[in-house]
């Protein structure tokens, strides 16, 4: 339950705090005081959106804390296992609001994401809004009401899993199933195009091979004056010229004499490198002028061997891609030719997937018609209380005809307000104040299996008036036994049941207004029922606002 909240800077609020127990708390003002502002206050302590409008003109921030007791064991385990224990038995969250845009929540104290924060205040507090009333006119809530009434979470996911599975298989069936026709020819340009790449059969790294080659002899004669001169001006030089060999080898003479003659200028090992290396590089010259071959007609190969690879760009700019896209045709010729394979391996997936999927699905459609039972007679009962005696609720079931998420079939409400007229959808039936009990009463059923401990409603009692106005209260009172219920209302009749009373008003201090809540004690609370009842008389209505009092004593 909701053990305390804090609210600084939010809308009218300045310093809010407010200390809640368990029963029904009603919160009641004028028009405008701020009463739905409390709302949207929790609302942003939960993990809704956050805006700076909502800071306090002015103010540079706003910020809302609350504090959370007796969570149920959902709640506990989900928080020890995201590392944010309960410590003491309480859970302390933090929002805080700033004009920059930066927004910080905090959870036990420790600053954590939005996303995660929010996903760990789920189930701690049903706020409906009069907007909620909108979700029972669309019936694609309706079935997601109906499984939160039976608690068919689990039951829920099984199915949704059975149904991805089997959609899946479907996708692959159809991606196989083009037309005979289609598959043929596709079959035929891929045996040419593999047979093209084949005849030709390029070879990784082939095309830079015979470019080099190609170039090579293009400049055959080229290389071999130049080879020739090289290998003339270091090892066998030429008229009047001395080889490079031979200019060494008197070098290394005359320094060896030199170093017997004087031992301290000793570079016998450099000259004897030098003079190696260049009797090696003499030698490579001359293998390379020796096995230099400009075989006549090789380059005319070449260039006939380069357009055939040239041939092949249309399949990859380069041989490596050209070798892999056949590679991947041939995978694509594999799957087409083996089609009838693959399609009895995927009709027997569809088989098992569809048996998988019709066992979880018959079993969450049976829980579906229990519960559909349960909540008849639920309501009839619940309605009953609301003065809607003699109408009638049903919950309506239309098969789908494939394997969908959600289950095996749609769900509609049907309500019917008088006797002798037969249940209609409930957007073509229901007014604003048959509405509003309708829902009082499924969140009653709901109170009853819901592990959520907090229940808030904001003008629940909207549309409804007269005699009924009082079992709207009778209800509120009867769900606090079990839940803790923040209401915030307008009638006088709802507000008598509470347990606590504040009031909300708006004061005006110099040149700003700010909105007050104010726990009333008892003859305050009757002042306030007394103008909630209006009236010209005012001891008339006094009179009425303590009998009011008085005969909802027992409910409190």
């Amino acid at each position: 339950m909701l053990a305390e909240l804090n609210v600084e800077n939010f809308g009218l609020m300045e310093a809010v705090r407010l200390k809640f127990g368990r029963g029904l708390t009603v919160f009641t003002g004028e028009t405008g005081a701020g009463k739905s502002m409390l709302i949207d206050a929790l609302g942003v302590l939960l993990g809704g959106r956050a805006s700076a409008d909502l800071i306090r003109h002015g103010e540079a921030q706003a910020r809302v804390e609350g504090i959370f007791e007796d969570l149920v064991s959902e709640s506990l385990i989900r928080l020890e296992l995201a590392g944010y224990p309960v410590e003491d038995g309480q859970l302390f969250l933090y929002r805080e609001i700033n004009v920059s845009g930066k927004n910080i929540c905090r959870l036990q104290g420790r600053t954590i994401p939005l996303t995660l924060y929010r996903s760990l205040c789920e189930g701690l507090v049903d706020i409906h809004g009069q907007i909620d009333h909108l979700s029972l006119f669309r019936p694609e809530t309706h079935r997601d009401l109906l499984d939160a009434l039976g608690g068919l979470h689990d039951d829920v996911i099984l199915v949704n899993d059975a149904a991805k599975v089997y959609n899946a298989i479907i996708r692959k069936e159809r991606e196989l199933s083009i037309s005979e026709e289609e598959r043929q020819k596709r079959e035929e340009i891929l045996r040419y195009q593999i047979e093209e790449i084949d005849l030709i059969n390029p070879l990784p790294g082939e095309e830079a091979g015979l470019t080099q080659e190609k170039k090579r002899l293009t400049n055959a004669e080229r290389i071999t004056n130049l080879v020739s001169e090289a290998y003339v001006a270091l090892y066998e030089g030429s008229a009047g010229k001395i080889a490079v060999f031979d200019l060494l080898g008197q070098t290394r003479k005359a320094l060896q004499e030199l170093a017997r003659l004087d031992e301290e200028f000793n570079v016998i090992d450099q000259v004897e490198s030098i003079y190696y290396a260049v009797e090696d590089l003499a030698d490579q010259v001359r293998a390379y002028k020796d096995n230099f071959d400009s075989e006549p007609g090789r380059l005319d190969q070449i260039e006939e061997r380069l357009i055939q690879l040239n041939r092949l760009r249309k399949y990859g700019t380069i041989l490596n891609d050209v070798l892999d896209r056949r590679l991947s045709m041939i995978e694509e010729l594999d799957k087409i030719t083996h089609t009838q394979e693959q399609f009895e391996t995927i009709h027997n997936e569809k088989k098992l997937a569809l048996f998988a999927y019709k066992t979880v699905s018959e079993q969450l459609s049976q829980k579906r018609l229990k519960m559909a039972e349960r909540i008849e007679s639920g309501l009839t009962l619940e309605l009953a209380d609301l003065s809607l005696e003699r109408s009638r609720f049903e919950v309506r079931f239309a098969p789908n005809t494939e394997p969908t998420t959600g289950g095996a079939e749609t769900v509609e409400f049907y309500f019917s307000a008088n006797l002798g007229e037969p249940p209609k959808p409930l957007v073509k039936v229901a007014s604003g104040g048959e509405m509003s009990r309708l829902m009082l009463a499924l969140k009653s059923l709901l109170a009853k299996v819901e592990s959520v401990g907090t229940f808030i409603f904001d003008e629940v009692d909207s549309g409804v008036g007269g005699r009924t106005i009082h079992k709207v209260g009778e209800k509120l009172a009867k769900i606090s036994h079990s839940k803790q219920v923040f209401c915030i209302t307008h009638a006088a009749q709802v507000a008598a049941f509470a347990d606590v009373h504040y009031g909300i008003v708006k004061e005006v201090n110099g040149e700003r207004t700010r909105t007050l809540v104010e726990p009333l004690p008892e003859l305050e609370r009757i002042e306030e029922l007394a103008r909630m009842l209006g009236g010209g008389e005012v001891e008339i209505t006094r009179k009425h606002a303590q009998e009011l009092w008085q005969r909802s004593g027992q409910h409190r």
